[in-house]
């Protein structure tokens, strides 16, 4: 299906990195997203672009309006966009909530919720227009098990991402709008403030290790696929048994 545009938020580094050139192996045009690390974001679209497909980079503040509308304007100048992967997130508040400053949670929540609800949003009507549309919010296992001891409100924000699937799966279905979410569990990238957790906690994953970016992203292919055409407000688990 060549020409489809997909935006992917905190597209440069870790798991975004990964789905950016899963997506560009598979023919989807890309503009990847970035708020703050230019040269890695540059990095992955250089990655697509080396493998036969086309990227462009742009600046993003998801928790900004204006920010989100210039982002959404740029992206349909390079083509019809067709597809959304909210994957940009922030854990800066780590510990017990008691421990935590209420800026440091308030980052958190409004960069991992408000900004794929803004994303969202202003994603709808380029893809009316376009006729079609998909959206992946990258949710997390945490927001069932809940972190306790490491990031609750984390985990709220990201079962608020799950609600948001199921109720703006419904609100979009009769426009040819999907939206869906994957839910990785503990993945080994620099998301995380001690980079040795996903070893640390390797014992409590039934699997018995932490996944792989690429397995992410192959999870999120499948829901842009042809096979999952009749797939909307589904949450694939991607979380090795946890």
């Amino acid at each position: 299906m060549p020409g489809r545009l997909t935006i992917v938020t905190g597209g440069g580094r870790g798991i975004g990195a990964a789905i950016s050139r899963r997506l560009g192996s598979d023919g989807h045009d890309l503009v990847i997203g970035y708020h703050r690390d230019e040269a890695s974001a540059r990095s992955t679209a250089a990655d697509v672009l080396g493998a036969g497909g086309r990227a462009w980079v742009a600046q993003v503040d998801t928790v900004d309006e204006a920010s989100v509308a210039d982002f959404f304007r740029f992206a349909e100048g390079r083509g019809e966009v067709t597809g959304l992967v909210n994957n940009a997130g922030s854990v800066s508040a780590v510990g017990r909530l008691q421990d935590n400053a209420v800026e440091a949670i308030r980052q958190d929540l409004d960069t991992t919720l408000l900004g794929t609800i803004l994303c969202s949003k202003y994603a709808i009507g380029p893809m009316k227009r376009a006729g079609t549309g998909s959206i992946v919010n990258i949710s997390s296992s945490a927001a069932t098990l809940g972190s306790p001891g490491t990031y609750v409100h984390y985990a709220a924000a990201k079962a608020g991402i799950d609600a948001l699937t199921i109720g703006l799966a419904k609100e979009l279905a009769t426009e040819n709008i999907r939206v869906n979410a994957v839910a990785p569990g503990t993945v080994w990238t620099d998301f995380h403030q001690d980079p040795d957790r996903p070893a640390k906690v390797a014992t409590t994953i039934p699997m018995g290790r932490a996944g792989q970016p690429d397995e992410i992203a192959g999870a999120v292919a499948w829901l842009f696929s042809e096979d999952a055409a009749y797939t909307t407000g589904a949450n694939i688990r991607v979380a090795g048994g946890l």
